[in-house]
């Protein structure tokens, strides 16, 4: 099927980076970013240009790697659930990362120790289905404290600044928390900076060693942004990231018996993750599947009973879990946005079937009536604002409307009347989802499609076009600029009409993209 907003050829590297970054699933993009990185750091070795032999680096990748795996593998069979091999590679690279390689028996066996904390830490420490702590910062912070090794995050090297950076803001682009990295590292590397200046180092010296000799940015884009340890909105997310950058730079020492409690980064990092479970993570729920039907001639729509009361907020996603054969590298673990409103007793989700679907959409759509999967995560921040008086831009790409039909079927539950221009596009007419709750909503609706509709309910129009244009949103939608505009749809999409809208004099623009793979 052609996709109407890509009529013309996407000419934002963005948007293609997003489309290519869809392909994988996040941990497996974390592995190859990662894996990336150690790369960077063999050939860095054998240039001379680390303190360490290319040895040094095999056996400690060695030791770390080979044990997370190891026993994952154990705990996996022991629990009898389905081994995590993309998190467990994560794990052990992370730790690779932290502690000084070296060819040493010893320094070996406490590296492996830290390896095996970790990955026993994924089926012991977990809370409503989601780790407590950072896995790798827990290992690290374990043996650090108990004495069998310490850890240097020898990462944090000038040599290999320009690659942590890169491929970090990579993964960040995939994850969409870069504003929460961002604010890990000004509130560290601003401590460390007003100490050293403090101390009578000059700004700019200061400013070069909280950058190159500390692991700040290194933490942000691989450790602290990791899904399952953040809390589910964004508020909180930057708190935990404000307490966490403090408590990495700000120096203490705290003797408890023969053990010392000190500044280190996995400390942090750790004492961030209580923070954000005491923030509400909310976790693992039970849902069964009621019935599952094809709302248009690519769009499955799935109801689901969960096992207890669901809280969320209209806009929000969520996470599930499905396990199944031969899955391919998109993984085991996907985000739909809820499609109902709060307060109802069932749960709706709908989803596009591309020509060539994932193993996880192919499992997905299925499912027979009467399936259980797991909701790993409810999250998001595409709220509408609360003010009811505010005017609104709805801009939908397909399948992206899901989360407006929870925003308008929760207004119409409330009785709310908010001024609301949906602006829907369409491949096709036949596309068209959620008419009942469209019109049940009374919002005006604008249907963008390269095809005329044989008929459209009462009110709807016809806004012709191929896709949104600054020309389009200036004739369909006259007081656009004094709107706040809300876009969901594919990467593509959501970068074109972002254009088009600020072409239009709209500053006030939300966003959520849907891979749809």
């Amino acid at each position: 099927m052609i996709d109407v907003w890509t009529a013309r050829p996407r000419s934002t590297v963005a948007a293609w980076i997003d489309s290519l970054l869809g392909r994988v699933s996040m941990s497996r993009l974390v592995v190859y970013a990662l894996g990336v990185v150690a790369a960077a750091a063999f050939l860095l070795s054998v240039l001379g240009s680390l303190a360490f032999t290319p040895a040094q680096l095999a056996t400690t990748l060695a030791a770390t790697v080979v044990t997370t795996v190891a026993l994952t593998w154990v705990c996996a069979r022991v629990t009898r659930s389905r081994p995590q091999p993309d998190s467990a590679v994560i794990t052990g690279l992370l730790l690779f990362f932290l502690f000084w390689p070296s060819t040493a028996t010893g320094d070996l066996r406490g590296y492996a120790a830290a390896a095996a904390i970790a990955a026993v830490s994924k089926y012991v420490l977990v809370w409503r289905g989601r780790h407590v702590f950072n896995p790798a910062a827990l290992g690290a912070f374990v043996v650090g404290l108990t004495g069998l090794t310490g850890s240097v995050w020898w990462v944090a090297s000038k040599p290999l600044l320009v690659v942590v950076i890169v491929t970090g803001l990579v993964v960040l682009r995939r994850t969409g928390v870069a504003g929460v990295a961002l604010t890990f590292v000004l509130v560290s590397t601003s401590v460390v900076i007003w100490r050293l200046t403090d101390s009578g180092q000059g700004f700019l010296t200061a400013l070069e060693s909280a950058v190159v000799s500390y692991p700040f940015i290194f933490a942000a884009c691989f450790m602290l942004t990791e899904p399952l340890t953040l809390p589910p909105r964004r508020r909180s997310q930057l708190a935990v990231a404000v307490v966490s950058g403090v408590l990495a730079a700000v120096p203490y020492a705290w003797h408890l018996g023969s053990w010392t409690l000190s500044t280190t980064p996995e400390a942090a990092l750790l004492a961030g993750n209580l923070l954000a479970t005491a923030l509400g993570a909310r976790g693992v729920r039970k849902l069964t599947l009621v019935r599952r039907q094809m709302v248009s001639p690519t769009v499955v729509e799935l109801t689901w009973r969960p096992d207890r009361t669901v809280s969320f907020r209209p806009g929000q996603y969520l996470e599930l879990h499905l396990p199944h054969a031969s899955a391919d590298a998109r993984g085991l673990r996907r985000s739909f946005s809820l499609a109902s409103a709060p307060g109802q007793k069932e749960l709706t989700i709908a989803t596009r079937l591309p020509p060539r679907p994932s193993s996880f959409k192919r499992s997905l759509a299925d499912l027979p009536e009467g399936a259980a999967v797991r909701v790993t995560r409810i999250a998001g921040d595409f709220l509408l604002p609360e003010d009811p008086a505010v005017p609104l831009l709805l801009v939908a790409g397909g399948i992206g409307i899901t989360p407006f039909l929870s925003q308008l079927a929760a207004l119409s539950a409330a009785g709310e009347h908010r001024d609301v221009v949906v602006v829907y596009g369409v491949s096709h007419p036949d596309e068209v989802i959620g008419t009942a709750e469209l019109v049940r909503s009374g919002a005006r609706v604008v249907v963008i499609s390269r095809l005329v509709p044989d008929s459209l309910p009462d009110g709807w129009e016809y806004g012709g076009a191929d896709r949104v244009t600054p020309e389009v949103i200036a004739h369909a939608v006259r007081d656009a600029s004094r709107r706040v505009a809300y876009l969901s749809g594919p990467p593509a999409m959501v970068s074109d009409v972002r254009g088009a809208l600020r072409n239009s004099g709209v500053r006030h623009i939300h966003t959520d993209v849907f891979f749809g793979v």
